[in-house]
């Protein structure tokens, strides 16, 4: 099947969205994101190590590609929730496997670090 883009031609803009999805903590906002809407200080609390900056930043992009929506409540102080929309949820099966793949394999992952820097150093 003909695509019109070719994620391996230098210009191609697929490489935006690849290089957004590849950013650990956008894929870590759309995983937390796949069970349902989740407000801003929820996520910030979940995704240890995530600033408050590069949270918004981060969310700023995935809603302007479309993978996620912002609700804005209005509250007193104002409530906002994020969601993924349809586009966005058609990502989660690929997110999710590719996420919880390096909390299964982490230890071959570490084994295979120690075994190269171990033939490394023998050089």
């Amino acid at each position: 099947m003909k695509h019109a883009y070719n994620v391996y031609e230098d210009r191609c803009p697929t490489r935006l969205v690849l290089d957004r999805l590849a950013d650990k903590w956008a894929l870590l906002i759309l995983d937390r994101l796949e069970d349902g809407p989740v407000r801003f200080n929820h996520l910030r609390r979940d995704i240890k190590g995530i600033s408050q900056k590069v949270l918004s930043q981060t969310l700023k992009k995935l809603e302007r590609d479309g993978l996620i929506s912002r609700t804005v409540f209005p509250t007193v102080p104002v409530t906002v929730e994020y969601a993924l929309t349809p586009l966005g949820l058609t990502l989660t099966e690929t997110v999710s496997a590719l996420a919880h793949w390096a909390e299964r394999n982490m230890d071959a992952v570490l084994a295979a670090q120690a075994s190269y820097d171990a033939a490394s150093g023998a050089r």
